[in-house]
């Protein structure tokens, strides 16, 4: 019986997998890898499996099926492909933990097969929590699953919360950066190109979360799932502007007492205390040094320039499958703004025009969910053209 923690990657060839992979590199004496899947990129999964000599991989793209294999089977890797594999794979006995960090709403299935499978979750896909946050938190309650949240901004909580746990929270407190466009105004915004949105500022990430983050989305998805994880009203999260990405959150408990997370802004100090808790790892991970950064500055996020903030406050609030729809019109808006079908102030207007026009289901049940996906991305793409 290995002492080892055994992690399968969920989209291993992304941003969050090949850091996760990093954080799994420094530490061979506490972990291992038992299962990597990918979307497309097979030379990357090749090139990783021959590294980690995961159990098993995934492969989604069936057409990408016979390279995979023809590598990876004579090294005793088994091969798998297509949607439905990647939902079976993370029942493997064998795994420990799962880190799903696949991007958008296809995470939802996997992520459900692996809680039911009692399986302790990673997230880094935050549109999981999104669509279905009330039946993944129950689920993994039934099921006595931990959830460990991958965000920046959520670890951050979870971090502060630590030796907390039976103190109630008044309020947590979000922290963004306020992507590349920061201080712009709408009509500045009219003829921003897709060149200029994929220029974060402080974070290296995909492109997907990449222009969420320059729309304020990310924030908006953050605090959806935020409402999720930590058991919240809508309005005991709040979001604040702070352009240096060092403050990553931060807890108010009812003494009035504010507890802040702080580090440089990387993604694999998330990955690695997700991976490891309830330790902490020893890392060689750049330091923070206070006297390269003389100010840390704070602001109101300017939701009328940058509205899908408030939009997702809007889906929240008035719950149901309302956050649901959310996403599948934000994931094809970014998806057809990547094609330079739409400009950038656009993503808005798809977003908003299928809240209102979408069908409310109060109480949605795993079907509901599959719908509302479905029929929003059809509505959202009949907006475009």
């Amino acid at each position: 019986m290995s002492s080892k923690k055994r992690i399968a990657i969920l989209g291993s060839t992304g941003s969050i997998g090949t850091q996760a992979l990093e954080v799994i590199a420094a530490h061979p004496d506490v972990f291992e890898v038992e299962v990597l899947t990918a979307q497309r990129n097979a030379d990357l999964l090749i090139e990783q499996s021959r590294k980690f000599k995961p159990n098993a991989v995934v492969i989604v793209d069936d057409t990408q099926y016979e390279k995979v294999k023809s590598v990876l089977l004579p090294l005793d890797i088994k091969v798998f492909t297509g949607e439905n594999a990647l939902a079976s794979v993370v029942q493997m006995e064998s795994i420990d933990l799962v880190l799903t960090a696949l991007v958008g709403y296809s995470g939802l299935k996997p992520t459900i097969k692996a809680i039911e499978a009692g399986k302790n979750i990673a997230l880094a896909n935050k549109e999981t929590l999104v669509v279905a946050g009330e039946l993944i938190t129950s689920l993994a309650r039934e099921k006595g699953v931990n959830i460990y949240p991958v965000d920046s901004e959520h670890s951050a909580i979870f971090q502060c919360m630590v030796g907390e746990f039976h103190n109630p929270i008044e309020k947590i407190i979000l922290t963004a950066s306020g992507g590349p466009f920061r201080g712009k105004k709408k009509n500045e915004l009219i003829q921003v190109t897709k060149a200029q949105a994929l220029k974060h500022p402080n974070w290296t990430m995909g492109a997907k979360v990449t222009i969420d983050s320059a729309t304020l989305m990310n924030k908006g998805l953050e605090v959806i799932e935020a409402k999720w994880l930590f058991g919240l009203n809508p309005e005991q999260v709040e979001v604040v502007v702070h352009p240096q990405s060092i403050i990553h959150s931060l807890v108010q408990f009812e003494d009035g007492s504010i507890k802040a997370q702080l580090g440089l802004p990387d993604m694999r100090l998330p990955i690695q205390f997700a991976l490891s808790y309830p330790n902490r790892l020893k890392s060689e991970f750049p330091r923070f040094d206070f006297a390269q950064y003389p100010a840390l500055t704070f602001e109101k996020p300017d939701t009328e320039t940058f509205r899908n903030l408030a939009l997702a406050f809007e889906a929240l609030n008035r719950g149901g499958n309302m956050p649901c729809v959310l996403n599948a019109a934000n994931e094809i808006a970014v998806q057809e703004f990547l094609m330079d079908k739409i400009g950038f102030l656009q993503m808005s207007d798809v977003v908003e025009q299928c809240l209102s026009k979408m069908d409310y289901i109060a109480s949605p049940a795993f079907e509901d969910y599959v719908n509302t996906d479905k029929e929003t991305r059809i509505k959202a793409k009949e907006l475009i053209n």
